[in-house]
């Protein structure tokens, strides 16, 4: 009789799943190892980039899931709400539910017992698997899931693999990844104090985004955006601080189109390890750029860790992206802009500042639809 393991991935390769994510939980140790093996894989650094990277893949036509553990689903419950059920993408989550099964650790305790009232009260179906009868309930939500764009949790109790006596994981060995240091560039000299307001950037980036895949930030930077150039391949951010990189991510592993991310100090440093998730999959059609005027400008101007020194090419660097740039003026973006492809990280100083614009009109599920559709050509 085959494992429980095989019968899931089994259900998974019927529903033609592109891409897997995952956070390491030791009751689905060898599902995972499977998952590892027979799919495209992304190893995740916190649960709530998988919602971000996850989207993204939706967006670009292509099949994501997503295996966490319970505790992880405290941490991406906004991102579920605000992004992915919010422009209507699928996504099946399937969570080992620790604390009620044979559990050694007692913290695991509270969140998995109380994540069923969690996710009814959020109104995020899920269903709860506790054996390999009720399979067939995977199959039939999944079918809802991709048929009608929806967030559906499949909560898996860890007796379901008790009977498995396989070891399917190898014993790994960590292998350093040596990022280099920050040499300088004759081409990009230390830049200047910063010249230019983030709406005077966007103006000046305008050509390069015309016809791009662009995932632009939440706030201010969306709304500037739409008011210099608006298009249909622009994905408006209008909540989920945090996951601009994320989706762009997702979009890139999943379409040939070129993809830009205009991210900010902010937003990067409320998830900076998704760069190392950039990092490591190296989609040579994506250029993430962080407009960095050191500011919270959508809620007030509060100052951010840049102001105070910290600084994000360094930080890109220091997570394996080797094509960075730091630029601050007009000549210096044009010329990042023109330099080589592959996987670019471009730290754009800026000068404070919102530009009076007007809320964006679009309805947040014709943003998804227009983005969508402009992927297909």
């Amino acid at each position: 009789m085959r494992n429980a393991e095989d019968e899931l991935i089994e259900i998974l390769r019927d529903f033609n799943i592109d891409i897997v994510s995952s956070l390491p939980c030791e009751k689905i140790r060898n599902l995972l190892c499977l998952i590892y093996k027979e799919f495209f894989h992304i190893p995740l650094t916190r649960e709530e980039e998988g919602v971000g990277i996850s989207a993204g893949i939706a967006l670009a036509g292509k099949r994501p899931a997503m295996f966490v553990q319970s505790s992880g689903m405290g941490n991406m419950l906004n991102a579920l709400l605000s992004l992915t059920a919010f422009y209507g993408l699928p996504l099946p989550i399937f969570v080992s539910q620790r604390g009620i099964y044979k559990e050694a650790i007692a913290a695991q305790v509270p969140m998995g017992q109380r994540l069923p009232g969690i996710l009814r009260e959020s109104g995020i179906s899920y269903s709860i698997i506790n054996n390999r009868e009720n399979f067939p309930l995977i199959r039939k939500h999944l079918y809802e899931v991709f048929e009608h764009g929806r967030v559906h949790v499949f909560l898996l109790n860890p007796a379901i693999w008790e009977a498995s006596i396989r070891d399917l994981c190898p014993n790994y060995q960590s292998k350093a990844l040596n990022s280099g240091s920050l040499i300088p560039d004759p081409e990009f000299p230390i830049p200047g104090p910063p010249q230019l307001t983030r709406y005077e950037i966007l103006e000046i980036l305008l050509p390069y985004l015309e016809g791009k895949a662009v995932i632009c930030n939440l706030g201010f930077p969306s709304k500037e955006l739409y008011s210099i150039m608006n298009q249909g391949s622009n994905f408006y951010m209008l909540g989920s601080m945090g996951m601009a990189t994320p989706i762009g991510i997702g979009v890139a592993i999943s379409s040939k189109r070129d993809v830009i991310v205009i991210d900010g100090d902010g937003s990067l440093l409320m998830n900076p390890n998704s760069l190392s998730i950039a990092a490591l999959l190296k989609p040579d059609n994506l250029t993430i750029i962080a407009i960095d005027n050191g500011a919270y400008g959508s809620t007030g101007n509060q100052p951010t860790l840049t102001s105070k020194g910290l600084d994000l090419e360094v930080i890109a660097r220091a997570f394996g992206i080797s094509n960075t740039v730091k630029v601050s003026d007009g000549d210096g973006i044009k010329r990042a802009m023109e330099s080589t492809r592959g996987l670019r990280f471009i730290h754009i100083l800026a000068i404070p500042g919102n530009r009076d614009v007007p809320n964006i009109p679009i309805h947040h599920l014709d943003i998804k639809r227009r983005f969508q559709e402009s992927l297909r050509f």
